[in-house]
């Protein structure tokens, strides 16, 4: 009997252990790839309240969180440790939507199980990154308001294509460039070649999510340029949306009309 394609899934989006989680994620998209692991399941869907993550992670709100001196080590550290979180998170979001959206076509398993292993990577360089520091990930308290999210859109693909990728994790598109200006201006090349690394392949994960959200679009026979505007404004009506990395954006599947309606919620 095969192996199941969502078992497999789950079990890696339960793993705490960061180590662990990313060999499951490489061991998962190897099996894929090579046509191991079966679709067919009888098992039920259900709620991840709490994904995954190391014991001693202390989960706060984001008010609680130290704010970032990046002037000193223990700033660079707390910093480091953000983003390292971040990219935690992004993996578990990938696996959730491959766990969590059944009967879609075998390219949507694909594109986000290969999401998947690319932030498990991102998430390894940091940590080790942080591990320069004398610092491990879970040594500083994150907040969970991501995950919320997924929470929140959880029965709906539509919903979490639209407000994941092309929201929360394209932010990172706008804001990762002063970032590395920053750094760059205090000479951590270590940390800015990460960030370059991050955000040329994030480019791709949030086209995967505009992907996605236009081929839901296109079966729902909704217009994906009107229908991506409307739900951030009904979601997500207090969020800020810009100043935007436009390019960037537009090469992940932004069209002109998107950001400049988006533009006009800041």
């Amino acid at each position: 009997m095969q192996d199941v394609l969502f078992d497999l899934s789950l079990a890696a989006l339960n793993t705490g252990c960061p180590v662990e989680k990313t060999t499951l994620v490489n061991r998962l998209c190897d099996r894929w790839s090579t046509g191991e692991l079966s679709m067919e399941t009888d098992e039920p869907i259900l709620r991840i309240e709490n994904p995954g993550h190391p014991e001693k992670l202390r989960l706060v709100s984001p008010r609680d969180l130290k704010k970032r001196k990046l002037s000193t080590p223990l700033g660079q550290s707390i910093f480091i440790h953000a983003l390292a979180h971040i990219e935690f998170n992004a993996i578990n979001l990938a696996l959730d939507a491959v766990y969590r959206f059944r009967d879609m076509p075998g390219q949507f398993y694909t594109d986000w199980l290969s999401v998947a292993k690319e932030e498990a990577n991102h998430h390894y360089l940091l940590s080790q990154r942080l591990n320069d520091f004398g610092r491990d990930y879970g040594d500083f308290p994150a907040h969970n308001g991501l995950w919320d999210m997924a929470l929140q859109t959880d029965q709906d693909l539509l919903q979490r294509m639209a407000l994941i990728p092309c929201v929360f994790e394209a932010r990172g598109l706008d804001v990762t460039p002063p970032m590395i200006k920053r750094l760059e201006i205090m000479e951590d090349e270590k940390t800015a070649d990460i960030l370059r690394l991050i955000l040329k392949e994030e480019v791709r994960h949030v086209a995967v999510g505009q992907k996605w959200f236009k081929y839901e679009c296109q079966t729902r026979h909704l217009d994906a340029e009107t229908t991506l505007v409307e739900l951030i404004q009904e979601h997500l009506p207090n969020r800020k949306q810009g100043p935007f990395n436009f390019e960037a954006r537009i090469k992940a599947g932004f069209s002109e009309f998107q950001l400049t309606r988006m533009e006009q919620f800041t």
